[in-house]
C-alpha cells in the first residue's frame, strides 16, 4: 500500500513538473494546433498560460484574442488585443474585418482598441518616409502577383508548361526591377521599420532580397541581422534569409525553411540538407518559427528524424545539382 500510495505521489509531482516546464513556445505552438482545429476553449486556457511566461509577441497575442473571442472570453479578448497593439500590431484593416472578432464589436472595449490603433497608426503615418512606403508596397505586388500566378499554373500544368515557363521568366524580370527599387532604398535610408514604411513595405524589403541574387543576399544579410536585433525586422524573416544564403554557400541550412524539388519529379520535394536535425525546433522556436513538423506538412513531407539523418547524404548530393 505505500508503495501504491508512493507512486501516486511520484505521478503527481511528475504531472506537476512536467507542466512547471512547458515552455513559452511549446504553450503557444499548442494554443495555435487547437484554435486552427477550432477547439477554442483549450486553445484560450493555451494562450493564457503562455502569456503568463511572457506576452510579448504581437502576432500571438493578436490570434489569442480572436480564439478568446471564439470562446466567448470577450473580457480576455480585448486584454489580449489591447497587449497586441501595444507590442506594435498595426493592421487595422484586418482588424476590422476579422470575422473571428464579430462578437466584440458592440462593446465599448472594442471602440476603445479601435481608437487606442487608429491613434497610433495616425501618429506613425506622420513620420513615415511615403517615397519609399509607395515603392515598396508596388514592389511588393508584383512579387506576389506574379508568384500567385505562377503556382497556380504549376499545379495546374507543371513546371514543363509553356504558360508556366513564360510566366518564370516573367518572374525574374519583376524580380530584377524589384531588386534595383529595394537595394536603393536600403543603400540610402538602412533596413526601414514598420514605423517608417508600415507593415507591408517591411515585409517587402526581406522579400525582394530573399528572392534575388546571392550576392545581393550577401550583401545585405548583416543589414537584416542588425535590423531583427533592432526590432526593424521579423526574426523569422531573418531564419528564412540565413537558410537560404547557407545553402546558396553551398553550407547546411541552420532552421530547415528550405525545401527543393526531387530531382526529376518537379511536383515532389524534400527538406534541403540541415545543420544538426535533433535540435532543429529549439532554433525555430527561438526564431517565433513553428515546429518543422508543422512546417513541412505543407508540402506533404513526414518529419521523420533518424530517416532524414539516414537520407541526408543523398540530399547533400541533390542540392550540389541544384547549386551547379
Amino acid at each position: 500500500m505505500k508503495k501504491l500510495i508512493f507512486l501516486i505521489n511520484f505521478l503527481i509531482v511528475g504531472s506537476f513538473y512536467a507542466k512547471a516546464q512547458q515552455s513559452y513556445s511549446s504553450l503557444i505552438f499548442l494554443a495555435d494546433s487547437l484554435y486552427k482545429a477550432k477547439n477554442y476553449q483549450d486553445a484560450n486556457k493555451n494562450y493564457i498560460s503562455g502569456f503568463k511566461l511572457e506576452h510579448k509577441n504581437k502576432i500571438d497575442l493578436y490570434n489569442a484574442g480572436c480564439a478568446a473571442a471564439l470562446a466567448g472570453d470577450q473580457v480576455t479578448a480585448l486584454k489580449f488585443l489591447n497587449l497586441s497593439v501595444k507590442q506594435g500590431w498595426i493592421d487595422i484593416d484586418h482588424l476590422k474585418k476579422d470575422s473571428d472578432l464579430v462578437s466584440l464589436h458592440d462593446l465599448a472595449g472594442w471602440k476603445q482598441v479601435v481608437s487606442i490603433l487608429q491613434a497610433k497608426i495616425d501618429q506613425m503615418e506622420a513620420s513615415y518616409n511615403k517615397e519609399a512606403k509607395v515603392a515598396l508596397e508596388e514592389a511588393y505586388q508584383t512579387d506576389q502577383d506574379i508568384r500567385i500566378e505562377f503556382i497556380a499554373i504549376r499545379k495546374k500544368e507543371s513546371n514543363q508548361s509553356k504558360k508556366a515557363d513564360s510566366l518564370y521568366k516573367l518572374m525574374i524580370y519583376h524580380d530584377s526591377l524589384n531588386t534595383i527599387t529595394v537595394t536603393k532604398i536600403l543603400d540610402k535610408y538602412g533596413w526601414l521599420g514598420e514605423d517608417k514604411v508600415g507593415n507591408k513595405g517591411n515585409l517587402t524589403l526581406f522579400l525582394v532580397v530573399q528572392h534575388a541574387s546571392l550576392e545581393t543576399q550577401q550583401k545585405y544579410l548583416p543589414m537584416l541581422r542588425m535590423a531583427a536585433k533592432k526590432g526593424r525586422a521579423r526574426l523569422s524573416s531573418l531564419a528564412l534569409l540565413e537558410d537560404r544564403v547557407a545553402l546558396g554557400e553551398g553550407k547546411k541550412q541552420i532552421y530547415g525553411s528550405q525545401l527543393s524539388s526531387i530531382p526529376n519529379n518537379p511536383n515532389k520535394y524534400y527538406l534541403a540538407p540541415l545543420l544538426d536535425p535533433n535540435n532543429v525546433d529549439k532554433r525555430r522556436a527561438a526564431m517565433g518559427m513553428q515546429p518543422l513538423a508543422d512546417y513541412i506538412k505543407a508540402w506533404d513531407i513526414l518529419w521523420d528524424i533518424e530517416e532524414y539523418k539516414k537520407q541526408l547524404p543523398q540530399y547533400e548530393e541533390w542540392a550540389k545539382g541544384v547549386k551547379k
